[in-house]
């Protein structure tokens, strides 16, 4: 991708000192999707719609990446192509973290979306100028930080370095989720549940200068100085600057990549469907404190980091394991975590919401392995880095319709039916039913079939087929 000097290896400690960035972009999900989208529906009674609008707005921001990182590609700031990117987003982020709690401590002092209604619109618009600041920042360092990623690791050990990456993830999903639940003691208030504004900075900000630590000592010392007009090398400009248009193209072309495409979106879609109205659902229909259910993150993300060690470890001694078998494990596993939300819902029964958490967890630690393989054995020889954007693209999008569209029916269900309990399990049935769909989207794909098919095929005849 570059002719900049790599480091011959990336060590096991080096690796994890990266890893420390994905630690803190884990616990700064989680302040987003698990504790303030929690705040504003169920405490502070605001509708879902536009807190999922809002917390989505990050997944829709995400082609800036590709746009970020062409930049980087091509010339260096200051010296450095990937660093002045990451810093800039990951500052945005911090500074929109501390605005997003102050704004939130306001209206928390003011009674929420009863006794705020005169001062409402300025408070909203705070809101909005901090999740876009957010969400800018996630789309340009989040590619930036992937290619840094590619730049410091051998071509033999990206796998590990992007493996321990994901895991540091995960943990800091969980880290997240336990000490934000801690931070967020409650205190009675008449019959409701409630924070103090006080409590609620001190949070924010918390957790704002704490991720701003791990993004500065993860990086720092990670990228080499770029000698003055370099640029990329003839095959990788050749790569970088072919046709989007006849990549689209190839996708439809060929029916195992259509079933693909429609298998990642779908899954991706309905997996993330949960998100934002996880803890309000503990909130709204089991009158769980905030203080539990900010740690319906660390549960589920503590079973996904199992899944994932664990089949990573199994996928190297079983040949059978492959990509294909963890996707439909790691789905499965899914539409049974949703089926118990669904059950737990309309049965309003408290128990099955911890087993839906571990079967939730276990789920998307299974399929991330496996559908992270999948994108790269669907992804031509020759094209790998055009298609690997593109799936990433779908994956971020779909994610991000997921978050808002369950918020939106959420509320829907609400005002359609009167009830939160039937509310909230329309949505997590109509999750089931859409990974039941993935699944059969993946068996139609039959990647098995067209791997197969690509080893017997030059990839420049299919190009040449699809741009016929």
């Amino acid at each position: 991708m570059s002719e900049h000097a790599q480091e011959p290896k990336l060590s096991v400690g080096r690796n994890m000192k990266i890893g420390l960035f994905h630690l803190a972009s884990g616990m700064s999900d989680v302040i987003i999707t698990g504790v303030w989208n929690r705040i504003m529906i169920t405490d502070l009674g605001y509708a879902a719609t536009p807190v999922s609008l809002l917390t989505s707005l990050r997944y829709f921001l995400a082609p800036l990446g590709i746009w970020a990182g062409r930049i980087s590609d091509q010339r260096p700031i200051g010296g450095y192509r990937r660093m002045f990117w990451i810093w800039l987003g990951r500052a945005m982020m911090v500074a929109s973290t501390i605005a997003l709690g102050l704004t939130t401590a306001a209206l928390t002092a003011g009674g929420g979306a009863v006794g705020m209604a005169g001062k409402d619109a300025l408070h909203w618009i705070a809101i909005a100028l901090s999740l876009l600041l957010f969400s800018l920042g996630t789309a340009i360092s989040g590619s930036t930080f992937l290619a840094l990623i590619y730049d410091r690791a051998p071509e033999n050990q990206r796998g590990r370095a992007v493996g321990i990456v994901w895991t540091f993830l995960l943990i800091g999903f969980a880290v997240g989720g336990f000490t934000f639940g801690r931070l967020l003691p409650a205190h009675e208030q008449g019959e409701n549940m409630l924070f103090t504004p006080e409590q609620l900075q001190g949070l924010f900000l918390g957790g704002a200068i704490a991720m701003g630590v791990l993004w500065f000592v993860s990086l720092i010392g990670e990228e080499k100085r770029t000698q003055s007009g370099q640029i990329l090398s003839k095959k990788a400009q050749q790569e970088y600057t072919t046709s989007a248009r006849a990549d689209l193209k190839l996708v439809f072309s060929l029916r195992p990549m259509r079933y693909f495409f429609w298998y990642l979106g779908l899954s991706m879609f309905f997996a993330f469907s949960q998100d934002l109205i996880l803890e309000p659902f503990g909130g709204d229909v089991f009158n769980m404190d905030a203080s539990i259910t900010t740690r319906f993150t660390s549960y589920w993300a503590s079973m996904a980091i199992l899944g994932t060690i664990v089949f990573l470890i199994l996928s190297r001694r079983f040949k059978s394991l492959t990509n294909s078998v963890m996707s439909y494990l790691g789905v499965g596993f899914l539409v049974i975590g949703f089926a118990l939300f669904t059950i737990a819902a309309f049965a309003i029964m408290r128990p099955l919401v911890t087993w839906g958490l571990i079967f939730l967890g276990l789920g998307l630690g299974i399929w991330n392995v496996g559908t992270t393989g999948l994108m790269m054995d669907m992804s031509p020889a020759g094209r790998a880095g055009t298609f690997l954007g593109f799936w990433s693209l779908v994956v971020t999008l779909a994610r991000g319709g997921g978050v808002s569209s369950a918020g939106i029916l959420r509320d829907l269900g609400i005002s359609l039916t009167g009830s939160m309990p039937v509310a909230y399990g329309i949505c997590f049935l109509l999750g089931t039913i859409g990974l039941g769909v993935a699944l059969y989207m993946l068996w139609q794909a039959n990647i098995k079939a067209y791997k197969a098919e690509q080893s017997r095929l030059d990839t420049a005849t299919i190009l040449a087929g699809a741009m016929d």
